[in-house]
């Protein structure tokens, strides 16, 4: 169910993503649960529980993919998450539980994050709705009933997303599952160095403005700001050095900038220190400085009451109980603006992820399967 015969890519609305609804529509209903597509593309299986009048659980994640990429992010979680109401057997909670796929969440095909979460809470103006309208039409969607995804106050009562680790700390563990307690805040720029371009025979070592020589001093002060900073990470993960022949000096280089920590305090007061690094090397070099501000994404703390009921769940089933921030992020961060979110992680073998060689381990998924049964049963004897 790809765009590409070769490799697993799959955006938002794209064709693939009709055999993935039927699919996902046949696994939905043959656990028990009624279907339906909203406005946005999302796909919405609905549990009823015995009081039509309690908030139910929403259990989501994503079916779009990265290009060229592997099979766990984001449909594993949907997938648990059927596997959850399947394994009620027709059993009724309290509660009623819906488990939604949402359309998108990478960002990949209109370079913009979140529209399926983005969706159910209210988030898509104008201007976003303008941009991904012919999808939705192509999709045989309706834009106008685009509001009726939102969900209403007190609709659900928490929000459980499941998802790979997407990063090699749970296995240096060895442990199988991981609690998030937030989801780090981002920072994203583009940052450039102006020098001057001439040429690499003639021009003596003393005389150059090499933009490429500041910009590789710049890159190790922000690695060594990172370093020193506990809990910080910041990448610089894309450049392009101008003209790029290579008897002549970089006269320009355009680089990204990526920061994040679960801290926005910690992670704005690293991030000024690493521009002022930026404009010292400049001052030094005589290279000119500038940057523009692409992403300024707070962070979002998980539900403290949910976080414990699932570490309980996790120490129920007799495993380690590890509580940890999620670098990633992940529609729980967009779904915390309305409902108590939490998210388990599962162990990623090899930190892999956004790659074909991505996976995930049976005994794992069999580990989160039994937490989240516990997790329900923890959920009913908040309510009872």
């Amino acid at each position: 169910m790809s765009e590409d015969p070769v490799v697993l890519t799959r955006t938002f609305l794209s064709p693939p993503v009709r055999d993935v609804h039927r699919s996902l529509c046949q696994w939905m209903t043959a656990a028990g649960m009624s279907v339906s597509t909203d406005a946005a593309g999302n796909l919405r299986g609905r549990y009823p529980g015995l009081d039509p009048s309690a908030p139910r659980l929403l259990i989501g994640s994503h079916i779009d993919t990265v290009p060229d990429a592997g099979a766990y992010d984001g449909p594993l979680g949907v997938m648990l998450g059927i596997a959850l109401v399947e394994s009620l057997a027709g059993r009724r909670l309290r509660f009623g539980i819906e488990v939604i796929a949402f359309s998108e969440e990478e960002g990949v095909r209109f370079g913009v994050p979140f529209i399926g979460s983005r969706a159910l809470t209210g988030d898509i103006d104008s201007e976003l709705l303008g941009t991904i309208e012919p999808a939705l039409r192509d999709f045989g969607l309706d834009p106008e009933k685009l509001p009726a995804a939102a969900i209403q106050p007190n609709e659900f009562g928490a929000y459980l997303e499941f998802h790979i680790e997407q990063g090699p700390v749970l296995e240096s563990l060895s442990l199988p599952l991981g609690v998030v307690t937030a989801i780090a805040g981002q920072s994203r720029l583009a940052v450039v160095f102006r020098g001057k371009a001439n040429h690499a025979g003639t021009t003596p070592m003393h005389l150059r403005r090499d933009a490429l020589a500041a910009a590789a001093q710049w890159i190790v002060s922000v690695e060594q700001e990172a370093v020193g900073t506990p809990h910080l990470v910041a990448t610089v993960g894309s450049l392009e050095a101008l003209p790029g022949a290579g008897n002549v000096i970089a006269g320009e280089v355009r680089m990204s900038l990526d920061v994040r920590h679960a801290e926005d305090e910690i992670r704005r007061a690293a991030l000024s220190r690493i521009l002022a690094g930026a404009r010292a090397i400049g001052a030094q070099r005589d290279i000119g400085i500038d940057w523009s501000l692409r992403l300024d994404q707070a962070s979002v703390a998980c539900d403290a009451g949910l976080v414990a009921r699932l570490g309980q769940a996790v120490a129920t089933t007799g495993l380690p109980v590890h509580r940890m921030v999620s670098g990633a992020g992940h529609d729980a961060m967009v779904m915390a603006r309305k409902v108590p979110a939490v998210m388990l992680f599962l162990r990623s073998p090899g930190g892999i992820s956004h790659h074909p060689d991505e996976s995930v381990l049976p005994e794992d998924v069999d580990a989160a399967l039994r937490v989240g049964m516990e997790f329900l049963r923890e959920l009913e004897a908040r309510d009872a």
